[in-house]
């Protein structure tokens, strides 16, 4: 598929951002283990991955049909002959058809909100979850390898451990398992793809791999080259992975209740960081209309279960109680019509399944129901002489509005006038029940889950049952209007940012070097071969800092300078031995251990093409004579940080200011005033 013409998919900067922010673990030599973590077995036959394989088999029939259409459109336009024209045509409205049979199908798998659902037998309205990004394998190995031959002057061979390790992590990465084990994963492959992002991915050029990800809810396929797209997509996955585990979690107890609350909060902080900090995403499902739509949509399940929460632990049967459970009701009705206007808007009226705008406007009606039944049964079940003072304490500010007629006071004093408010309470909430009802029976999708048509059947009898019992044969007045209730919380949902430290990972290829020099964004000279041999005078050079150790100086005349040594040269092995992580006082006993012969040296000299953030880098992992001290300083930072600061692996434009790089030889002065190693002469 070709590049799409709009602008790639890019990430937007937080004030305060750095490229320095490194919240992951900084790898020491020799530590780097392949992940732990394993995708799903995608030929397993479970209801979710024959759900899963159902949706990519009609992605690929979907990315066929528009290639057809692409290029009979193509033919179209290019041709002069009638007849060819008329028979283009009649193609073109063929594989139209067929496109729209097959964006149906797969709006139906998409609206398949029962297979995520919990297996309990408790009844509980369903929860709306979110199917993953499907995407294509994605192969590395062709355009690293080439990378690391002409970037960093080595043989690509030496990492094809490394490189299989990637895919590996790749592949399991499309499969995830619905538990905290899958959104580790997810973790570690976004996170890993900060290294891979500072390794290969330079900001003057293109390494020429392209990602292709379908969209969550119409299958249409988006390939981009920028890697940015890629963690888009991934971080998608895990605030829909996230709507999945809350979906599923068993509701009828508080524990339940608790974990599918964190679930959803978690979501939505998802869709909210990828809403701030992605943009021009080339599918509708990544774009901010669509994730202005998400993060409500995840706030209204966070305060539904809220509202659940509230009703198992109610078992007193106060006045006050009751009103707590009708405004915590009529919130949840609130926010869900807040989602339900979201999906009214321009983009996103055609796009949101139907299955879904019908169930939050079933929802919205649903609740706003059961605000009135619990008012109803609150003044007209609850109500004691010892409450009178305290109930209208609580009915000041239940209404919206003050309703007409007689006072509050006056009401609650007088058992009739309650009956009768409770009733026009009783009659709104049968109103909005059978509303309910009737959207419910007007979408196919809905009409197949028996569980949710159980709760409003059910619900729907309460309120008609309690009418019936409020009902009187001498009832000759017309019912008045009740009131509007004003919806209050007593636990307003958060959403919870993504907290990419939980998941530590290693660079897996941190073979290359510190990622302080090391990176895509460094320019090197050719790896040049010194042989020294200690004369009267010593090898007549000055080392400085670690990991790798910079010649920091060479004395005119002596060994160093007529071997071809240089100021600002990086020793990057000793006698073939790789000393790129290697420490100050290593690489100073390497030397001097040297026999008769000499010692040869691998050197490499920096042109860096971004000087300030190579500088930058370097300074900040070479502070800290300690690299597990550093981790843990950054690591215990970034805990108090906003999730934004934790990983900004876009390509920032040169910061202007922050002091001239002092010329050393060839290349530049890193301060190292604080290390352990001082400088010296060998």
């Amino acid at each position: 598929m070709e590049e799409p013409a709009t602008r790639e998919f890019e990430t937007l900067l937080s004030d305060g951002a750095s490229d320095d922010d490194i919240p992951l673990t900084l790898p020491t030599e020799g530590s780097h283990c392949g992940s732990i973590r394993k995708g799903c077995d995608p030929f397993a036959q479970t209801q979710r991955s024959k759900l899963q394989h159902r949706r990519a088999r009609i992605n690929q029939q979907i990315n066929k049909e528009m290639r057809m259409r692409a290029g009979a459109e193509n033919l179209f336009r290019a041709t002069t002959n009638n007849k060819v024209k008329e028979t283009v045509a009649l193609e073109l409205s063929f594989v139209n058809s067929n496109l729209q049979l097959l964006k149906e199908e797969l709006e139906e798998l998409n609206s398949n909100m029962e297979v995520y659902q919990t297996d309990s037998e408790a009844v509980n309205v369903p929860m709306i979850p979110l199917g993953l990004k499907e995407t294509k394998e994605v192969d590395f190995t062709v355009s690293i390898q080439d990378f690391i031959c002409e970037h960093y002057g080595e043989d690509s061979s030496l990492y094809d451990k490394e490189l299989k390790e990637l895919m590996e992590l790749r592949q399991a990465m499309r499969t995830p398992s619905r538990n905290q084990a899958g959104l580790e994963l997810l973790m570690e492959y976004y996170n890993q793809l900060y290294y891979l992002d500072q390794r290969f991915f330079p900001p003057h050029r293109n390494l020429g791999v392209h990602f292709h990800w379908y969209d969550s809810l119409t299958g249409v396929p988006s390939c981009q080259r920028a890697l940015a797209f890629e963690k888009g997509s991934v971080l998608f996955n895990i605030g829909a992975l996230y709507t999945q585990i809350g979906a599923r979690q068993d509701r009828s107890a508080t524990a339940g209740i608790d974990r599918a609350i964190d679930a959803f909060q978690r979501a939505a902080g998802a869709f909210n960081y990828l809403k701030d900090n992605f943009s021009n995403a080339p599918s509708l499902d990544m774009s901010g209309p669509s994730l202005c739509m998400l993060v409500p949509l995840m706030v209204a399940q966070v305060q539904e279960c809220v509202f659940e929460r509230v009703t198992l632990t109610t078992q007193d049967a106060h006045f006050t109680c009751q009103l707590r459970l009708a405004q915590e009701a009529a919130r949840v009705s609130d926010v869900y019509l807040l989602v339900q206007q979201t999906m009214t808007q321009p983009l996103m009226k055609d796009y949101v399944p139907f299955s879904w705008a019908s169930m939050v406007q079933v929802k919205s009606e649903h609740f706003r129901a059961l605000s009135h039944y619990y008012t109803a049964v609150a003044l007209c079940d609850h109500m004691s002489s010892a409450e009178e003072e305290e109930a209208e304490k609580a009915f000041l500010q239940f209404y919206v509005s003050t309703p007409a007629g007689p006072s509050l006071s006056q009401v609650l004093q007088d058992a009739e006038k309650r009956r009768k408010l409770g009733k026009a309470h009783l009659r709104r909430a049968v109103i909005r029940h059978e509303e309910a009802m009737r959207v419910h029976g007007l979408c196919k999708i809905l009409r197949k889950m028996d569980i949710l048509q159980d709760v409003l059947s059910l619900t729907h009898k309460r309120s008609l049952d309690k009418y019936s019992e409020l009902d009187r044969e001498d009832d000759f007045d017309e019912t008045a209007e009740a009131p509007e209730i004003q919806s209050q919380t007593h636990q307003k949902p958060d959403i919870t940012a993504p907290n990419f430290a939980t998941v530590q990972v290693t660079d897996i290829f941190q073979r290359l070097g510190p990622l302080s020099l090391f990176c895509a964004r460094a320019r090197w000279g050719p790896v040049r071969v010194i042989c020294l041999q200690r004369g009267e005078g010593g090898l007549g050079l000055t080392l400085r800092g670690d990991s790798p150790v910079l010649v920091a100086g060479v004395v005119p005349g002596g060994c160093a300078a007529e071997a071809g040594l240089r100021e600002g040269d990086y020793i990057v092995a000793v006698d073939g031995q790789d000393c790129k992580w290697a420490k100050h006082g290593d690489v100073v006993h390497m030397l001097k251990s040297c026999s008769d012969r000499g010692v040869e040296l691998s050197v490499v000299t920096l042109h860096s093409h971004d000087t300030q953030q190579v500088e930058r880098r370097a300074i900040m992992l070479s502070h800290c004579s300690d690299k597990e001290n550093t981790r843990q300083r950054l690591l215990g930072g970034a805990k108090g940080q906003s999730s934004a600061s934790l990983l900004n692996w876009n390509r920032k434009k040169k910061r202007e200011g922050g002091g001239a790089a002092k010329r050393l030889g060839s290349t530049f002065s890193l301060s190292f005033g604080s290390i352990r190693d001082t400088e010296a002469m060998y």
